[in-house]
């Protein structure tokens, strides 16, 4: 089967800023694809252009098969987006609203339906500037529904919310999924990438530089565990990376993340050379390796940096 959502080679510059700087991806159909990046890593422009809200200067764009150019009303027919922040008119009610948007499209979903399946027919009559945050946030994905898309963009939909709104906003996506629907989404959540992603993509300055399962993207740091650690002074680069059982080092927020194989022979091993140095161990913690210390070990920095 076709890529439903598919860019090559896109460039997309502001001035000397170059936001997409030859990036190609592909989405196949059915699947939750997950794009990573850190603030200005280029994602928010990626998917504007993809979504069509944003022109590229160069490269090629198409979603189910189309491109923007010739089929700009057939696509946003057949796409539903939720963007970062939704800016909806406080004045309305939830019903109101959702059936507003509902007008919109020439096919689609019932509203009180929507409601009902989205947890929101208990606020059906309230005001939307009295709603929760979680509540704005399956609003917004409720307007992205409701013209039953055949893919859907979610621009960190999670980001502020509370556990449980989070893991609502998780079924929503996943019941779109089974129904056979398309997912395009970013995160500040490695977690949530690591839940819902069938592959994710992490960028950089414009650029791809990883692509996989989040399994495999894993693997790439060749180590099952992480030392994260701080001490005073700090050692330098040469005495961490010439620890034996260390597969790799990253500096992290005045100290170091080790990437190891075996806490039982690192652990030691870290606490000798701390001494050896004349230091003191100031924190020390382990966890299992994840998306998130792939993501600082490839760019430096963490995905939720400002």
């Amino acid at each position: 089967m076709p890529d439903v959502i598919a860019c090559r080679n896109l460039r997309k510059y502001f001035a000397d800023v170059k936001a997409v700087d030859g990036l190609d991806l592909s989405v196949a159909s059915g699947e939750c694809f997950g794009l990573l990046g850190p603030n200005g890593a280029g994602k928010t422009t990626t998917i504007e252009i993809l979504e069509g809200l944003t022109k590229p200067d160069s490269g090629d764009v198409e979603i189910l098969g189309l491109d923007w150019r010739s089929h700009d009303r057939e696509l946003r027919e057949r796409i539903g987006i939720s963007l970062q922040e939704t800016q909806l008119t406080e004045k309305l009610t939830v019903f109101e609203t959702v059936r507003l948007f509902r007008s919109f499209y020439r096919d689609g979903y019932d509203p009180e339906e929507l409601l009902r399946d989205l947890s929101l027919d208990e606020k059906r009559n309230a005001r939307v500037g009295k709603l929760s945050g979680g509540q704005r946030q399956r609003l917004g994905v409720a307007c992205a529904l409701v013209g039953n898309p055949d893919v859907l963009f979610l621009d960190e939909p999670t980001t502020g919310l509370d556990p449980q709104s989070r893991l609502q906003l998780w079924d929503i996506v996943q019941r779109f999924r089974v129904k056979g629907g398309t997912v395009l989404l970013t995160t500040h959540y490695m977690e949530e990438a690591q839940r819902l992603c069938d592959r994710v993509a992490i960028v950089d300055h414009g650029h791809l530089i990883a692509l996989g399962t989040p399994a495999e993207l894993i693997a790439k740091l060749e180590a099952r565990n992480v030392i994260e650690f701080t001490s005073e002074p700090p050692l330098s680069q040469s005495v961490v990376t010439a620890i034996d059982a260390c597969a790799g080092a990253s500096a992290h927020k005045g100290g170091w993340l080790l990437r190891v194989h075996s806490l039982a022979e690192a652990v030691p091993q870290l606490i000798a050379a701390v001494e050896q140095e004349g230091a003191k161990l100031v924190s020390l913690s382990t966890h299992e390796a994840s998306l998130e210390d792939l993501f600082v070990s490839l760019t430096g920095r963490e995905l939720r940096d400002a």
